[in-house]
């Protein structure tokens, strides 16, 4: 499986350049016939389902959970977690509180460690509190997942004020 992960405050000309950057990467492994892996939520996640959808990469998404139920998702993350459902084949469910980051990090590494292969969209700065792009690169260099990090010319992340 192939997965995405990457800074959440990337701007809207981020996305739409990662997107088609994405589309173009993803369609030689959708002729290999693997499968894109994606923990639902807005940004990222449907840039890469999207990306995937266009390149014929068959895609997982990955749904909260609690008890084997899907959970409720922040109003913000509802509509993309729609989107991604729609793009793809499979939907997974996983246990862990989408309103804490320290769970979502943590489903991440659970899902890195079916892939064989990540994009990080990561522009080198540290994990924070609220970014775990850092940590989750080296959680995946250090179980053997080939890591590529994406960073296209002119890509930003937003402002402070902008991602709150």
């Amino acid at each position: 499986m192939i997965a995405v992960v990457g800074h959440p405050d990337l701007t809207a000309p981020t996305l739409a350049m990662l997107e088609d950057d994405l589309r173009r990467r993803l369609a030689g492994f959708a002729r290999a016939g693997r499968t894109g892996l994606v923990r639902a939520g807005q940004g990222l996640p449907v840039v890469f389902g999207r990306a995937a959808r266009a390149a014929g990469l068959a895609l997982v998404t990955v749904l909260p959970s609690r008890n084997g139920l899907p959970e409720v998702m922040e109003t913000y993350d509802r509509r993309a977690a729609g989107e991604l459902l729609m793009l793809s084949e499979q939907v997974r469910l996983l246990e862990y509180d989408p309103s804490d980051g320290s769970a979502c990090a943590g489903a991440d590494e659970s899902l890195l460690l079916s892939c064989v292969r990540l994009f990080a969209v990561w522009d080198g700065s540290p994990s924070t509190g609220r970014d775990s792009t850092a940590r989750l690169v080296a959680f995946a260099r250090d179980r053997g997942i080939v890591v590529e990090v994406l960073w296209p010319d002119g890509a930003s992340r937003m402002a402070l004020e902008e991602a709150s």
